[in-house]
């Protein structure tokens, strides 16, 4: 149980700082905010629903302790590159260890999906991140599990991300 608590804590962390949660929706599998909206895959029924300041989207399963989370940042940033991207997400995980680093296309724009090994406070997770530029606006997409149990709900990640579009005059 402590895991599971952990786990649904280590959210904040790995997202961009997205500002204000006020007048954020979510229906039909899409979701908009100010300046943006986004559809994401479907999401089987066993994941539950989080709400938290720094997710645009987030869902916890609560008898296995994995994390989604999805967020849109489409306030001034630099152009950087998506691998600098990535390492914004992976701020205050140490021990950190690149297991694989993939590039695709993801609603017409180029996405880096990488996995890592990496600690938070001690404790050991797997994370999967997949991030992309569109629109002026930066998303990213994380996925954390307990150690050895990645595979148990990768599947529903996928899902997840290969679902995204963003909604027409986004």
């Amino acid at each position: 149980m402590r895991l599971v608590r952990y786990t649904l804590s280590l959210l904040p962390l790995l997202s961009a700082a997205t500002g204000c949660r006020y007048g954020v929706r979510f229906e039909d599998q899409v979701l908009s905010k100010r300046a943006v909206s986004y559809r994401v895959g479907e999401v089987s029924g066993d994941w539950r629903r989080v709400r938290l300041s720094e997710n645009d989207l987030a869902f916890y399963a609560d008898d296995t302790g994995h994390v989604m989370a999805v967020n849109a940042t489409c306030e001034a940033h630099e152009d950087a590159p998506l691998e600098v991207l990535t390492r914004h997400l992976l701020m205050g995980f140490t021990e950190r260890q690149r297991l694989s680093e993939e590039r695709f296309v993801l609603d017409e724009r180029e996405a880096l999906a990488s996995r890592w090994r990496a600690k938070l406070d001690g404790v050991p997770v797997e994370l999967q991140l997949v991030v992309l530029k569109k629109g002026g606006c930066v998303y990213d997409f994380s996925y954390v599990a307990p150690l050895g149990r990645f595979e148990a709900r990768a599947e529903d990640f996928a899902s997840l991300v290969h679902g995204f579009e963003t909604e027409r005059g986004s």
